[in-house]
């Protein structure tokens, strides 16, 4: 195995706490009954998909679910139940981060949406001080700023080719299988996160 000179982060479910059951849950509570049919961890329908790619505004997004699933509520408790989701940055994981960067090459690979953006900015600075990610990596990549989206196998070699990575160098780290197999399919050494485990435990089997 090649040395490791490189190091491409997820973010929900990594480095942010995420519970996605929870979306699923409020809006249901506002009415919309299977929720969970159209949007989950694993598979969501072109609307959501079109929305992490930044294909489509805020306005049409939520718009949209308001006219697919006829719901009568204002479009701040959509935002709500879409936001609900997104819980805490654990200090400790920033700690890390910040360790590996003066290390390796660190990047962040997100599929993510201009709304779930800004509240997470909005939670890292209320809770730890800071207006955004850059101060814990070299690069972020945002599936909304770059129109690309996990698991295409294309947003990884936008990443590698962008920044002159070499794919047996890299090392990505996501806590959704299929995104773990798509890098794989690049050339990337890629780790699955199970569900409740630390991605520094995971790191240290295979760096040096």
């Amino acid at each position: 195995m090649a040395t490791i000179k490189n190091i491409i982060f997820d973010l929900g479910g990594v480095v942010i706490n995420l519970d996605i059951p929870r979306t699923v849950s409020e809006f249901e509570k506002l009415g919309v009954a299977g929720f969970g049919n159209v949007f989950s961890q694993l598979a969501q329908t072109p609307l959501f998909d079109q929305f992490d790619k930044g294909l489509i505004s805020e306005d049409v997004f939520f718009s949209s679910i308001k006219a697919q699933f006829k719901l009568a509520h204002p479009i701040a408790e959509l935002e709500r139940a879409w936001n609900a989701m997104l819980l805490d940055f654990p200090g400790h994981r920033l700690e890390q981060l910040t360790d590996y960067k003066q290390r390796y090459s660190t990047f962040l690979l997100s599929n993510t949406n201009e709304t779930h953006i800004r509240v997470f900015e909005k939670n890292l600075s209320d809770t730890h001080s800071v207006a955004n990610l850059q101060p814990f990596f070299h690069k972020i990549y945002y599936s909304c700023e770059i129109n690309l989206r996990k698991p295409d196998p294309e947003i990884f070699e936008f990443v590698l080719q962008e920044n002159g990575l070499k794919p047996e160098e890299t090392v990505f780290i996501d806590d959704t299988l299929i995104h773990v197999q798509a890098a794989q399919t690049v050339g990337i050494h890629a780790l699955h996160l199970p569900k409740g485990e630390e991605f520094k435990s995971l790191l240290d089997t295979i760096l040096d």
